[in-house]
């Protein structure tokens, strides 16, 4: 461990490794990145979340001129490509993309440090705005990290929230969340048995009214995985839980992987082509959507998402819907942006109101419940990591503080590193 780090990154998951990846490309010479797993990804490998969401213009195909995010997203997708550990441009496998990750952490000497957790923040003794240390758990003991800056990509600002930055939850009428869920894999699956999108609803709605189903969800969500006879499904649904309330989070996990199997057999018991399938995986953890947004000195709405605003300083783009999952239960509001349009995710998003050494990339930035229901997707949270640490960057070698950093700058900079091209 060394006495003064320039970033510390707190979360390995896709947006922290870009922003580690991106600080030390940027010119910083010690970065450390902390991660809870043994291994890299987020919610793309402990989550098994798949595949990737549109990164490209609302309502168009996957071509090159329609695509919205580059840089380090872009370059995760060719490695991932290149080892056989990608289809159509957005169905992935975890396994590869846990050693892609890991292969571009290493190759560009970023600190890391697995099986860590922030356990708490020591704030500067001359000021209440800035950040001295974390703290950090693990096998070795109880140690305090010292850093310039640093990066929140806990995906639950868990950093942000220790060091007394004002943070949302849920809805506004009501606090919650959207619902957590576990993905799952059933494999030996004969796809040339199986019904329609619509007959295994169909299916599924006549088991929920015989009362076969405890799941809250109104459909079945499955989609194709690299392997032929492998399913993947997004199709659990756990309501009215806090993923930051320990004793919530526990019983998230217990029930869901009781729904996970509720489902599997509902699969193998009606649903021609499973007969013979067997439930391959879980994921290590319940996938989270949301929990805590942090307030910053812009709040992301469902008007500049819908209405497709271009900020003076986005650092990255998006088109996904307006997603919403029932918080309480049943059903899901989805909201499109007119094809071909997209919107920017300002800088300002990414900056607490009140702590001068910190930036907060992924999910849990300054947005609104429903703004966040757009953004949270994988490849933009990719973006947001990779603008944050080269922000993060360029505020050091400039002896200014992220908020001080001019957003024309970042931009031209992300530009020079083809992370966004307009």
């Amino acid at each position: 461990m060394k006495e003064m780090y320039d970033v510390v990154v707190a979360g390995g998951g896709l947006t922290g490794a870009a922003a580690a990846v991106a600080a030390k490309r940027n010119g910083l010479k010690d970065v450390l990145l902390v991660e809870r797993y043994g291994f890299l990804g987020g919610m793309a490998t402990s989550g098994l979340v798949n595949p990737f969401m549109s990164y490209f213009k609302a309502g168009t195909n996957r071509k090159e001129e329609n695509q919205l995010i580059f840089g380090i997203f872009q370059e995760i997708l060719d490695r991932l490509e290149e080892l056989g550990g990608l289809k159509n441009k957005i169905t992935f496998d975890a396994e590869i993309m846990k050693l892609v990750l890991n292969r571009i952490i290493t190759e560009e000497g970023v600190n890391i440090l697995f099986h860590t957790y922030v356990t708490s923040v020591n704030k500067d003794k001359n000021s209440e705005n800035r950040i001295e240390s974390i703290k950090i758990s693990n096998k070795s003991g109880n140690t305090d990290v010292k850093g310039k800056i640093f990066i929140d990509c806990t995906g639950d600002a868990d950093i942000a929230f220790m060091a007394g930055v004002p943070c949302k939850k849920g809805r506004e009428q009501d606090g919650y969340s959207q619902p957590m869920t576990m993905c799952f894999r059933v494999a030996n699956v004969d796809r040339s048995k199986m019904p329609s999108r619509e007959e295994i609803n169909r299916i599924y709605t006549e088991a929920v009214s015989r009362g076969e189903i405890t799941n809250p969800r109104e459909n079945v969500l499955f989609f194709d995985t690299i392997h032929e006879d492998v399913i993947h499904f997004n199709t659990t649904r756990i309501v009215k839980k806090d993923a930051t309330n320990a004793e919530e989070l526990t019983e998230a996990e217990l029930m869901v992987r009781e729904q996970c199997w509720e489902m599997f057999n509902f699969l193998k018991k009606y649903i021609p082509g499973f007969e013979n399938s067997y439930l391959q995986l879980t994921a290590p953890q319940i996938g989270i959507r949301e929990s805590r947004r942090i307030v910053g000195k812009y709040v992301l709405t469902e008007e500049d998402v819908l209405q497709g605003r271009k900020f003076e300083d986005s650092v990255c783009y998006c088109a996904y819907t307006i997603d919403i999952h029932n918080p309480a239960g049943t059903g899901t509001v989805i909201k499109r942006l007119n094809t071909g349009d997209y919107y920017g995710i300002p800088y300002r998003c990414l900056l607490p109101l009140n702590i001068e050494n910190l930036l907060v990339a992924g999910r849990p930035i300054s947005s609104t419940h429903e703004a966040h229901s757009s953004l949270r997707i994988m490849p933009t949270c990719t973006a947001l990591g990779e603008a944050a640490g080269t922000a993060a960057a360029l505020s050091i070698i400039n002896q200014i503080t992220p908020g001080e950093l001019d957003p024309i700058i970042l931009r031209k900079k992300l530009m020079e590193n083809k992370a966004i091209k307009f």
